[in-house]
C-alpha cells in the first residue's frame, strides 16, 4: 500500500489545555476518519450546526490567529498549529471534536500534536491523495509585506523572512523543503510576542490564557522564558509552522514555492484567495506512484506505520 495514499491516525488522541486568547480550559479529541472526508472540526458544546470545515473562504478572522466559521456563525479559533502538524505528517482525514470555540495552545507549538500522532501511528488507506499544483506565479502585497506562490516541480518550498525592530529578534529568514527536510525545529517552535505588546493584547480581549508556559516573551534584548530558545531560528520557524497550517486550508497539499516577507495568517489567506480566483492558476491532480516520487511525502513522520 502506497505512502502516497490518503492517511488518518490509527487511534483517537485527546488533549486538554488552556485556550490562548479566551483563557478557557478546553478539551479536544482527534478521531480517525475515512478517506475523502478531509479535516472536519465539530463543536461538541453545541447540539446543532456544529461542524466547521477548515477552508480558505471559511476564514472569518486572521488577527493573531486563524479563525474559521460555518454559515451559522459557529467558529473555531487558533487552528493553525494543529493544521500545520497534519500537513507535515501527511494526515488527510480526521475529525476534531472540541468543547469550545478555540483549540488549546498547549506549549505554543505543534510539538505535542506531533508526539501523539507518532505514538498512535498513521493508517494508510487504499485511496490516492490529491494535490494542488501551482501553474502561475501569484503575488500579493500589503504595504511592506509581500507573499508569492509560484510553480515548482515536485516540492513545496517555503522561503520566509521576518523583520522586527526588536534587537533580539531583528531579521530572520529560513528556507525549508516541506516534503524533504527534517521539520522538527518547525514543529517545536513556539508562538512569541514582545513584552510591551501584552497590555495591548489584553485590552483587545486577547491572550487571556497566555503565559511563559505557552509563548516566548521578549523584553528588549532578553527572553523571559527559562531555558531560552529551542532553536536559533525559533521566531521565523514558528511563522513557517503557521504558514503550513494556513496553507492546508486549501484542502490539499501544495506543489509550489512560497516566498514571504513579514507575512502572517492574513497575508497567507489573501494569497490563497487570489490563487483560487481563477482555475488557470492551479490544477488539482490525483497522485499515483507513476506520477510522482516518494520524496513528495516526508517519510520521517511515517516511522510509526505498522
Amino acid at each position: 500500500m502506497s505512502v502516497l495514499n490518503q492517511k488518518t491516525i490509527k487511534k483517537p488522541i485527546t488533549f486538554k489545555g488552556v485556550a490562548l486568547h479566551s483563557g478557557q480550559l478546553v478539551n479536544i479529541k482527534i478521531k480517525p476518519s475515512p478517506p475523502n472526508t478531509g479535516i472536519v472540526f465539530k463543536r461538541t458544546d453545541l447540539k446543532i450546526n456544529n461542524t466547521v470545515i477548515p477552508g480558505i473562504f471559511n476564514v472569518s478572522s486572521a488577527i493573531f490567529c486563524t479563525t474559521i466559521s460555518n454559515d451559522y456563525g459557529v467558529k473555531i479559533s487558533t487552528i493553525e498549529h494543529l493544521m500545520g502538524a497534519f500537513y507535515g505528517t501527511g494526515i488527510d482525514n480526521a475529525l476534531i471534536e472540541v468543547d469550545g470555540d478555540e483549540l488549546p495552545i498547549l506549549d505554543g507549538s505543534a510539538k505535542s500534536y506531533i508526539e501523539e500522532i507518532s505514538k498512535v501511528g498513521i493508517e494508510i488507506s487504499n485511496q490516492p491523495i490529491k494535490v494542488i499544483k501551482i501553474e502561475k506565479k501569484i503575488n500579493f502585497k500589503e504595504e511592506n509585506k509581500s507573499i508569492s506562490l509560484e510553480p515548482s516541480k515536485l516540492s513545496l518550498d517555503i522561503d520566509f523572512e521576518i523583520k522586527y525592530d526588536n534587537p533580539l529578534i531583528g531579521t530572520q529568514r529560513n528556507f525549508v523543503k516541506v516534503y524533504e527536510d527534517d521539520l522538527s525545529n518547525i514543529f517545536n517552535s513556539r508562538t512569541f510576542c514582545l513584552f510591551e505588546d501584552i497590555d495591548k493584547l489584553k485590552k483587545m480581549n486577547l491572550a487571556k490564557g497566555g503565559s511563559l508556559e505557552n509563548a516566548i516573551v521578549v523584553q528588549n534584548e532578553k527572553i523571559l522564558n527559562k531555558g531560552g530558545l529551542r532553536n536559533k531560528l525559533e521566531f521565523v520557524n514558528h511563522k513557517i509552522l503557521d504558514c503550513m497550517g494556513d496553507l492546508y486550508l486549501s484542502g490539499y497539499k501544495i506543489i509550489g514555492k512560497l516566498t514571504c516577507s513579514q507575512g502572517g495568517h492574513k497575508l497567507t489567506n489573501q494569497l490563497l484567495r487570489k490563487v483560487f480566483e481563477s482555475n488557470t492558476n492551479f490544477s488539482i491532480i490525483e497522485v499515483r506512484e507513476n506520477k510522482i516520487p516518494h520524496s513528495f511525502i516526508n517519510k520521517r513522520y511515517l516511522k510509526s506505520i505498522a
